[in-house]
């Protein structure tokens, strides 16, 4: 099949006037100018499929279901808005629970469903839980943190960690050497603890200044991460989370190491009213999540389009900078060499995108 576009943004280019050959959901050819063989010509911009790599949930269910049908809604719900990979999230539980959610995974992660698995929890600071059970949190001790892996039959791909937690700097460490990406985040730690990990290995910071210490001066963690390493950043951008100001400082400063990502609940695609996380209520109200006992907020009820269309048209993000931060880079982090960009050889993820909305397309 061929296809063609006014525009689009090639591997990281913006190009006019393209056609994009595509065989067995692959791209195998890319060229200028019009094809005469091309069935379908889209008036709107064509981008890479968005990649989530923080994600618990939507269409009124979490990856943590014990129902598999429920698990294919949240895949559902979030590829409908353009999120054409993703890991799934989980919350802080017991391990016994833990594993048992890890293992309900492996086969959509086997599948291609899903990209990997992400642990938010339970290795998390007591003083910046956000919404996880602070009972249930605990130390992250070597040989713990191993069985969790080993659970995960090689589907793990990334662990957020306090770290400046006991044993933290040592699991940090052990993981990088085991191909998990470590994300540092739900911390009370300082910059030198911050750095501490960074130099352990640690690739991204879990939805940077949520549940941490905020930029003041040279001595937080925010600070360090931002101005102090070339550490990724995720954002959560439904204009509640983090400020206007942040972010404009975030796009000057560290435009090329954000990462969008959506941290949705189950509301996420829904509708306000009652929910949970784990054992939490939650309570959604003009679409945001917030502890129903402290009004803490509860992750997002964002899709990547919403993100996607918040950091350009609030946020004043350039496309290019819009596709790097939802597709490139998240891609990059978690080392999925075939989606991210639109290129010879990638998978035929592409969304159509007119400056107010998104469309999957399908081939």
């Amino acid at each position: 099949m061929i296809i063609s576009a006014q525009s689009a943004v090639i591997d990281g280019q913006m190009r006019t006037n393209i056609w994009i050959e595509i065989q067995d959901g692959l791209i195998t050819a890319i060229g200028d100018g019009e094809n005469p063989n091309s069935q379908q010509k889209y008036s709107q911009t064509l981008i890479p499929g968005f990649v989530d790599i923080h994600c618990h949930g939507g269409g009124g269910y979490y990856f943590a279901d014990p129902v598999a049908v429920n698990v294919e809604k949240v895949i559902r719900t979030h590829r409908l808005a353009g999120t054409t990979s993703q890991i799934a999230s989980l919350v802080t539980t017991d391990l016994t629970t833990l594993t048992q959610q890890i293992k309900r995974l492996i086969p959509f992660v086997k599948s291609g469903d899903l990209a990997g698995i992400h642990l938010e929890g339970p290795y998390l600071s007591h003083a910046k839980c956000g919404a996880h059970d602070p009972a249930l949190l605990r130390t992250p001790a070597l040989d713990e943190v191993k069985a969790l892996i080993a659970a995960g039959e090689g589907t793990i791909r990334m662990i957020t960690i306090a770290p400046e937690l006991e044993g933290a700097i040592e699991s940090i460490q052990w993981l990088v050497s085991q191909g998990v990406i470590a994300a540092i985040g739900h911390s009370d730690a300082d910059a030198d603890t911050a750095r501490a990990a960074i130099d352990a290995g640690a690739q991204v910071v879990t939805h940077f200044t949520n549940a941490m210490a905020k930029m003041v001066g040279g001595q937080s963690m925010a600070t360090e991460v931002l101005e102090g390493s070339d550490i990724a950043l995720e954002l959560i951008d439904d204009g509640t989370h983090v400020p206007a100001d942040v972010i404009a400082t975030m796009l000057k400063r560290a435009h090329d190491r954000t990462i969008l990502i959506t941290d949705a609940m189950s509301a996420a695609g829904g509708v306000d009213g009652k929910y949970a996380i784990g054992e939490l209520d939650v309570e959604v109200k003009d679409a945001i999540a917030r502890l129903t006992s402290n009004g803490a907020l509860a992750g997002s009820t964002l899709t990547m389009e919403k993100a996607f269309l918040n950091f350009i048209n609030k946020d004043g993000a350039d496309l290019l900078t819009a596709v790097h931060a939802s597709s490139t880079l998240p891609a990059k982090v978690l080392g999925l060499k075939d989606v991210g960009n639109i290129a010879v050889g990638n998978r035929a993820n592409i969304l159509a995108y007119d400056g107010k909305k998104i469309e999957l397309l399908t081939f």
